[in-house]
């Protein structure tokens, strides 16, 4: 063997070309394999500490437990792109005592961030323990949580519930007292996701948001504000995920023959939001749904009212939905129902229009009844469709037929209640109607 052929075989033999070739190889496997987390916009609040707290979950088996609800939830939001403090594997357990932790409220009050509800005398520079709120804030991980800015379970009841009893103040539009919930309450369901809460007490604080976001979907239809659209769009965003969350944890708590005490009218609501043409196109999951729900649920008088709802909307049979939501729908099925039945009574009057004999106008007394609404709101629901109406000898308000000007009511006509569903409509004293 010549020289630079024995070279050749020294390099190869060499023990630090061995070392070399392996370290490389990690090297390139560290760096493909790791996957930081996305940095995702957060509010003005960053908490203090990163450092990593190491305590027993609530409602797990080993500290290294995490329920089936919580894997489908953590799936759920990498779809959506985002990653949320709670929704990894791991929890903690809060110890702030306070509906907002002292750290931050301290730092709002420094820059003003402060609701006009969280105001010490309505001095943006000032709050207090008995006024300040956690925001919602999101995080790149759990380890850059501290428990100590982290509510335990009997604060966030506490807080949840002063929340709630914000809906029936009077003194600011609905849309500012429903931005104000909106946003704290986010911070309430990361709280318990952090802390893996999944007992009987965190579906009671579950089923409350719901209720708060189906009545915002009711009350937002009558707010003027310019905003209203997007605060509508985000409510249902919200209102999907928080009965996704839910539903979830109505599965993790089942006994194998019985239910929770709501689950029946709170799956009914799914069904419900399904009324929505958009939705039509999600049908096949619908029906998979259908088949992941308990027998006992789908044997309820609630889920058989929802389904029978949805049916004859979807057959365009007006007046068996109207008679069925009068005699059979809660206030919550209401607030869900309320923006449909506009559609529906448009169609009626569409259907009235085009099949009605031309020399024969229709009486909008008998109109009125089948619609199950008022005489004069009759009449401006039928101009608001773009059709005239008359009157004859005897002042009786009547509707020509075969008008070619029929469109549907613009988004902006005020929704009339169903005739013996008023108190609904009104929605007066929400936080008693709903959470006593």
């Amino acid at each position: 063997m010549d020289e630079s052929g024995r070279r050749r075989q020294q390099w190869r033999n060499h023990p630090s070309s061995s070392s070399s070739s392996t370290g490389h190889t990690r090297f390139r496997s560290q760096q493909y394999s790791s996957n930081p987390t996305k940095t995702t916009r957060s509010s003005n609040f960053v908490p203090r500490s990163t450092t990593t707290t190491g305590t027993t979950p609530h409602n797990t088996r080993n500290p290294g437990y995490v329920p089936k609800w919580k894997s489908v939830s953590n799936a759920n939001n990498q779809q959506e792109g985002e990653t949320e403090a709670g929704e990894e594997v791991g929890s903690i357990v809060g110890t702030c005592p306070f509906m907002c932790p002292e750290g931050e409220r301290a730092q709002r009050e420094r820059l003003r961030d402060l609701a006009i509800f969280e105001r010490l005398n309505g001095d943006p520079r000032k709050t207090s323990a008995a006024l300040a709120v956690k925001k919602f804030c999101r995080t790149i991980s759990l380890k850059y949580v501290q428990a100590s800015d982290v509510r335990p379970l009997s604060v966030l009841e506490d807080t949840l519930n002063y929340l709630l009893n914000l809906l029936d103040w009077s003194e600011h539009p609905f849309e500012v007292v429903h931005d104000f919930i909106f946003d704290r309450t986010r911070s309430i369901r990361q709280d318990l996701g952090m802390q893996n809460i999944v007992n009987d007490r965190a579906i009671c604080m579950y089923e409350k948001m719901v209720k708060f976001h189906a009545v915002s979907h009711h009350r937002l239809q009558n707010c003027g504000s310019s905003s209203i659209s997007s605060l509508q769009y985000l409510n249902m965003e919200q209102l999907m995920k928080t009965l996704a969350s839910l539903y979830t944890l109505y599965e993790a708590n089942h006994s194998s023959n019985s239910i929770s005490e709501n689950e029946a009218e709170f799956r009914s609501f799914y069904v419900l939001l399904h009324l929505d043409s958009k939705s039509q196109q999600r049908e096949e999951s619908l029906s998979f749904w259908f088949r992941r729900v308990p027998s006992l649920v789908m044997k309820s008088k609630e889920m058989h009212f929802a389904r029978q709802v949805l049916r004859f909307y979807r057959m365009g049979n007006y007046r068996s939905f109207l008679c069925t939501v009068s005699a059979e729908a809660s206030y919550l099925q209401y607030c869900i129902i309320e923006p449909y039945v506009n559609e529906v009574r448009a169609l009626a009057v569409s259907y009235i229009n085009n099949c009605c004999y031309k020399l024969h106008p229709y009486p909008l007394e008998h109109l009125s009844k089948l619609l199950m609404m008022k005489e004069s709101d009759m009449e401006s629901f039928c101009h608001a469709c773009g059709l005239k109406t008359l009157s004859d000898d005897g002042g009786n308000k009547l509707l020509p037929t075969k008008q070619t000007t029929f469109c549907n009511p613009k988004g902006s006509f005020q929704s009339c209640s169903i005739l013996g569903l008023e108190q609904y409509q009104r929605g007066g004293g929400i936080r008693t109607l709903l959470f006593r």
